[in-house]
């Protein structure tokens, strides 16, 4: 979307980055573009680049992932502080 159109189309535009999860590239002169995305994508994205910053924790995770879903779990019961 240009920028003209995004001026005259906001709300919608802002409302699809919301609602849908869409990322909206707001294109400019001089290719100086601007991406939006809402908040919720934009925190899941910092998230995930802080899951993958550290490559023994993200592979720990994978593993911990494998095992759930292979069912070698167990459930217990968390500790209450009085």
């Amino acid at each position: 979307m240009n920028y003209s159109t995004l001026r005259s189309h906001m709300k919608y535009a802002f409302d699809a980055c919301c609602d849908d999860m869409e990322t909206l590239i707001v294109t400019r002169k001089d290719n100086r573009n601007v991406v939006v995305l809402s908040e919720e994508s934009y925190n899941n994205l910092i998230e995930n680049l802080y899951v993958r910053a550290s490559k023994k924790n993200y592979d720990r995770l994978l593993t911990s992932i494998a095992q759930a879903k292979a069912g070698q779990c167990k459930k217990r019961d968390l500790i209450e502080d009085e």
